[in-house]
């Protein structure tokens, strides 16, 4: 072990080891075409959607359930209609800190006070991090450590590297890195990790490249692993190296982080030769491929890189699409929400054997009711929209949930649509909720199907509704994520989040005798490009974003020649 005259004069650079002696102060819409009368031929743009509620709240409009933000907007919404919460208190830092370095006689007395606290450094420390405190108070405290118990602990050393590598100071993330290396044999992954963040921009970034060398050792290392060390290689320009590591990161399954990926679309112009043109196209391949929309900061980086490319003219514009499914900007059409009956029957297929005749364990029904119901569906004409007959109900907010289903059935009925509405046994029981006349006139203008009590409807409604054909559209809040997760594979799950957008209706509130429809799209967000053009649809900032829901916001790249 190292002693005390050693530790601290490796440790402090400004401070000597008589300071550490002597104990002293330390320096330091309506309706949409769907369900039109005579839209027929092309039913199933893209729907809206919103989550299930079983508590009758109403529910604001909003542009559509998939846009960006409109979580966030019913959340608010609901905030309003169910009250304010009281506030969750905040955690209150348990030990006053000081304002400037200590003595060693000062965070002894200061640890008089708080004599009760079985950690008392560690909890210092912590709340240092929390609190971002200005390093040289931290360093204070480890020379009182170093003075009472003659030596500083691995846990407590890795938490000061915490604050360093957080406010980026080089030269104390050099000296932690030395001492710890020259201390311990073995670092464990975490130590290696914040190495790797806090080295890898400096003129020693090559340890960072060690370390993850390390790491790959006993584990996988992150996505955050990878992608420092490619910002790293790429700063350093060594591209061959970033490559690789990108390579290797997406041949592990991992996600790029995407300051990673904007180092690689943001290196030196003389670094961007036809191979590295290549592997970035590539990049916004699998943006379409597994459906990634970029943050605003990246796509501002990929409209620069475009419009860099030597002996080509792009120009890129911040834009949206219409409601047709026009780019605003270059009046381009955009791509069709629609499935193409290759698509369309894969997804079908998918759908039936893995949520129907599969171990779906959210499907819960019994055999027999399973049985039923496809023998019911199969000997029916096909459907024209299928209803969660619950999920419609529970938009009144009044006494009678019979009341809202009918005057939607009916609106859609009276359009010339044939509805299929999935409800459960009890609503044929009279009752305040549950009118005997409003049922009869339901099943009067609609076909029914009412399930047992404890039985889901998610997969009955997407069995009518995917066997009735692509012209079939639904109506229901839920947003069916469970269903979606029990699909083979990505490509299929894409393909189910594409069909839900262009079929799922939505009603997003109710009022008496009003049907409004929330208007779908008929365009697909998803990355996008012909010889001489690019649509990225991307993230802004500040907008939250639920992982079921598209940006409503798209960078357009056109090529001039």
């Amino acid at each position: 072990m190292l002693s005390l005259q050693l530790w601290c004069r490796a440790w402090y650079r400004p401070i000597c080891a008589s300071m550490v002696a002597a104990a002293g102060h330390v320096p330091v819409q309506t309706i949409s075409t769907t369900c039109g009368a005579n839209a027929r031929a092309d039913r199933g743009g893209p729907p809206g959607k919103y989550p299930r509620q079983s508590d009758r709240k109403e529910y604001m409009r909003v542009s559509s359930v998939f846009s960006a933000g409109a979580a966030k907007t019913r959340s608010d919404k609901n905030k309003g209609l169910l009250g304010d919460k009281p506030s969750v208190a905040p955690v209150l830092d348990r030990i006053a800190m000081p304002p400037e370095p200590l003595s060693v006689d000062g965070w002894s007395n200061l640890q008089l006070q708080y004599e009760h606290y079985r950690d008392f450094t560690g909890l210092v420390m912590d709340q240092m991090i929390r609190n971002n405190t200005d390093v040289d108070v931290a360093k204070s405290l480890l020379s009182y450590v170093a003075v009472k118990e003659g030596d500083i602990t691995y846990k407590l050393l890795l938490r000061y590297l915490v604050l360093c590598v957080q406010q980026k100071h080089t030269r104390e993330i050099y000296d932690v890195c030395d001492i710890m290396k020259g201390k311990y044999d073995m670092l464990d992954t975490g130590a290696h990790s914040l190495l790797i963040k806090g080295l890898s921009a400096t003129d020693r970034w090559q340890e960072a490249i060690a370390s993850l060398e390390t790491i790959k050792k006993a584990s996988t290392p992150s996505a955050r692993n990878y992608g420092e060390c490619i910002k790293g290689a790429m700063e350093h320009r060594e591209r061959e190296l970033a490559w690789t590591l990108y390579d290797e990161m997406v041949h592990k399954d991992l996600v790029p982080p995407e300051d990673a990926i904007q180092s690689l679309f943001n290196a030196d112009q003389d670094l961007q030769d036809e191979a590295s043109r290549k592997r970035l196209y590539n990049i916004l391949a699998d943006f379409r491929k597994n459906q990634i929309y970029p943050g605003q900061p990246l796509m501002k980086t990929i409209k620069s890189w475009f419009e860099r490319i030597p002996n080509e003219t792009w120009k890129g514009q911040l834009t949206k699409a219409t409601d047709s499914g026009h780019c605003q900007a270059c009046k381009e059409q955009l791509e069709s929400i629609h499935l193409t009956p290759e698509e369309y029957n894969t997804l079908k297929k998918a759908v039936i054997d893995a949520v129907i005749k599969g171990e779906d364990t959210f499907r819960k029904t019994t055999p027999e009711e399973l049985k039923k119901f496809l023998q019911f569906v199969d000997s029916q004409p096909p459907f024209d929209i299928v209803v969660d007959g619950l999920n419609v109900a529970y938009l009144s907010r009044g006494n009678s949930l019979s009341t809202p289903l009918l005057t939607v059935v009916s609106y859609l009925a009276a359009r010339g649509k044939r509805v299929l509405v999935l409800g459960r046994k009890h609503m044929l029981i009279s009752s305040k909720k549950w009118l005997k006349e409003d049922i009869r006139h339901l099943q009067e203008c609609a076909d029914c199907f009412f399930l047992d009590n404890i039985s889901l409807d998610d997969p009955f409604l997407l069995y009518a509704c995917l066997s009735s054909g692509s012209h079939c559209c639904f109506i229901t809040g839920d947003l069916l994520r469970d269903h979606k997760a029990c699909l083979p594979d990505t490509e299929t799950q894409r393909l189910f989040f594409k069909w839900q957008r262009g079929h799922q209706l939505v009603l997003p509130f109710y009022s008496a005798g009003n049907v409004q429809l929330q208007p779908i799209l008929t365009y697909d967000t998803i990355l996008q490009n012909t010889h001489d053009s690019w649509h990225i649809p991307y993230d802004e900032i500040g907008v939250k974003r639920a992982t079921y829901e598209v940006p409503k916001t798209w960078l357009c790249l056109k090529k001039f020649s």
